[in-house]
């Protein structure tokens, strides 16, 4: 039987799983009445229909802990306002630790819980054994119980949701798979479903494992793809206790879970398994699909589950569950206006925290996309942290068997990712290789973090104590501020504007009074509509109705959105990021160093503090400011990509008689 749709909405939510009813319900809570969700299926069809439905309170930030405690308060009143079971449990979680470097990470969040008042308790080994007495804690160091925490029914928390976004005046259609999103001039301006056109102001892309490809398709990245997700649920399991909490074992890899007197035993492992490696696409059709039986990748933590509770040596399996649940590259969800199409939003890339997160999620995504943008500190979570590459296949699938990992991993300060490096390599990559340069990555950019010393190995050793680094930053930092240090600034986003319009349009969306003035540089916030700042930057007027825009590496997909959306008709934004290297020549010796590269005037008179021009360096013509970001006398040196490495020699080459040295990003 076809179905009849509205011929037009107000906004229109692709996807029926738990965050596509959360946006869907608080959109309709906030005042927008006019709201449509699609589901190609069922309701929580694809990933929400199988997922462990965890629930926990502390997040890695305090917005995070502020979506995961919304989401968990929503859950316990919405079930009571629409007579609906979302099917808590609360029976608390325990995280163990077998190292003494993840009983210091755990000890780390019990004193994070404190500052978001979340009950925490820390509890040595002994007091495990005594209060869960089928664990085996010999190999403990001890553990931290959370009693709020626990897990919920995915499919009661997503038809709850449903139920109330229908109260509040959504309309929800199964069976109804979207064929096109339609877009003219840039802007959304409906949707095909089943043969027919809705137009609509808005769309939530909340399509889960889909939504890279359903991207693809209309020229946006949305950097996600599904890995292989595995978990087993036991025979029944005699006087096993039905408030047994959560048990997270972060060093095996493992949780478990009380289903209905059996054990649920999922696994967040090392190196993961991407999904439909033949096709690189997701079917259509999947929407109930699982994939076949994988002992043997699942064997190790089977027997790791084996040595935590030894009475599994006796228990059968009864279930073997192995679904797909997609990743983002950082384990972040992505979150969001797209930069691609005005008014399509995302909110998918949950990382296997959907049901825990789903709530506030909803919440964030309808604030967003009500407001035009979001007040919270949410860059995390803002899918315009990423670029177009990394929605890349190569890129993606190679990451998503990392990160799949880093859930469960330990989370270091400064910690690298191993998988897809090397994407963006400076022209002079192997000089500093070779001069002991330890790299990072910065928006794709691999960045010097630091230069070992005497011949030491350029790798991280990672801790929350010591860092192995510190000699080596001691010295650059040091010599920097007796001599030279040479940074490499190269991943700074770089834009300009060229238009009769450019100072005016800059003066609006500055905070700051922008000089039009050739050579004189601004540093400045820009703000949204609301006074909260959006991003800090430097402007300079590089010639006359001609300025550049420089602002940090990772916000560059943001920055450039935030100013484009803002800037007149006819005035074009032209990202040069990637057209330039930059030097940073910083130091007491940097003027004498400038001064024998080169035959300008360096003198204070004529080259004073925020300004800028083009010199001239082995008959290369660079545009060089008189900006530091170390409180030294220091220039930043603009070299065109193709120039880039013999100035980078040459500096070197001449730096020797002032002792420079390189330093990287820790220093």
């Amino acid at each position: 039987m076809d179905k009849k749709y509205p011929s037009s909405t107000k906004v229109i939510v692709i996807g029926g799983g738990v965050i596509g009813c959360s946006v869907a319900y608080h959109l309709t809570k906030f005042g927008w009445k006019d709201v449509v969700l699609l589901e190609r299926d069922q309701l929580t069809s694809g990933t929400t229909w199988h997922a462990a439905g965890l629930v926990s309170q502390l997040g890695p930030s305090a917005t995070v802990t502020k979506i995961r405690k919304y989401t968990l308060d929503l859950y316990k009143s919405l079930e009571k306002e629409v007579d609906h079971s979302a099917g808590l449990r609360l029976n608390g979680a325990l995280s163990i630790a077998q190292t003494d470097s993840r009983w210091q990470e755990l000890k780390r969040q019990a004193t994070t819980a404190q500052l978001y008042d979340i009950d925490l308790r820390i509890l040595n080994k002994e007091e495990i054994k005594k209060n869960y007495p089928m664990m085996s804690t010999e190999d403990i160091k001890g553990g931290v119980f959370m009693p709020g925490d626990g897990s919920a029914d995915p499919s009661g928390v997503t038809h709850m949701l449903a139920k109330g976004a229908r109260k509040g005046g959504a309309k929800i259609y199964e069976q109804s798979p979207v064929e096109t999103i339609l877009t003219k001039n840039g802007r959304v301006q409906g949707v095909k479903v089943n043969g027919q056109n809705i137009e609509c102001e808005h769309v939530v892309l909340a399509t889960g494992m889909w939504s890279r490809q359903i991207g693809e398709k209309i020229g946006v990245s949305i950097p996600l793809y599904p890995a292989e997700h595995f978990y087993v649920i036991t025979e029944p399991i005699e006087k096993l206790s039905p408030t047994l909490p959560v048990i997270r074992d972060f060093d095996s890899s493992v949780y478990f879970k009380e289903d209905a007197g059996k054990l649920l035993i999922g696994i967040f492992e090392g190196k993961s398994i991407p999904a439909f490696n033949k096709t690189n696409q997701v079917p259509e059709n999947f929407s109930f699909g699982e994939f076949p039986e994988n002992f043997e990748h699942f064997q190790p933590y089977l027997e790791k589950s084996m040595k935590r509770f030894p009475l599994l040596e006796k228990i059968g399996i009864r279930k073997f569950f192995s679904g797909p649940e997609s990743f983002t590259p950082d384990t972040n969800s992505l979150l969001g206006e797209v930069p691609e199409i005005k008014n399509l939003f995302v909110s998918c890339g949950l990382n296997s925290i959907g049901i825990g997160s789903g709530g506030g999620v909803g919440k964030m995504t309808a604030e967003w996309l009500i407001n035009g943008h979001i007040n919270e500190d949410i860059f995390n979570y803002d899918i315009k942290r990423f670029q177009k590459f990394h929605s890349d296949v190569s890129f993606i699938k190679s990451r998503i068997t990392e990160s799949l990992g880093d859930l469960y991993g330990m989370h270091w300060p400064y910690k690298q990712h191993r998988t897809s490096r090397n994407i963006k390599t400076l022209p002079h990559h192997n000089l500093l290789k070779g001069f002991g340069a330890c790299f990072g990555v910065s928006a794709g950019y691999e960045r010097p973090m630091w230069f070992s010393l005497d011949g030491e190995k350029t790798e991280y050793k990672y801790s929350y104590n010591y860092q192995n680094w510190y000699p080596a930053v001691e010295y650059e930092t040091s010599n920097t501020v007796s001599n030279i240090g040479l940074f490499d600034l190269t991943p700074f986003s770089k834009f300009e504007i060229k238009s009769d319009q450019a100072h005016e349009n800059l003066q609006k969306i500055c905070t700051a009074n922008i000089k039009n003035e050739i050579g004189k540089c601004t540093y400045t916030h820009m703000l949204n509509e609301d006074g909260g700042i959006e991003t800090d930057l430097t402007v300079v007027c590089i010639d006359h109705n001609h300025f550049r825009i420089i602002s940090s590496a990772a916000t560059r997909e943001r920055d450039k959105f935030h100013i484009k959306k803002y800037l007149s008709d006819g005035v074009d934004l032209i990202d040069v990021t990637d057209d330039y290297c930059v030097f940073g020549v910083f130091g007491p010796k940097s003027r004498s160093l400038m001064q024998e590269i080169s035959k300008e005037d360096f003198t204070n008179e004529n080259f004073k503090f925020g300004y800028a021009k083009n010199i001239k360096i082995d008959n290369t013509k660079i545009w060089t400011q008189r900006l530091s970001y170390v409180g030294e006398l220091g220039y930043e040196l603009y070299v065109k990509i193709s120039e880039a490495l013999k100035i980078y020699e040459l500096i070197i080459d001449k730096g020797k008689k002032f002792n420079l040295s390189n330093c990287g990003m820790h220093a």
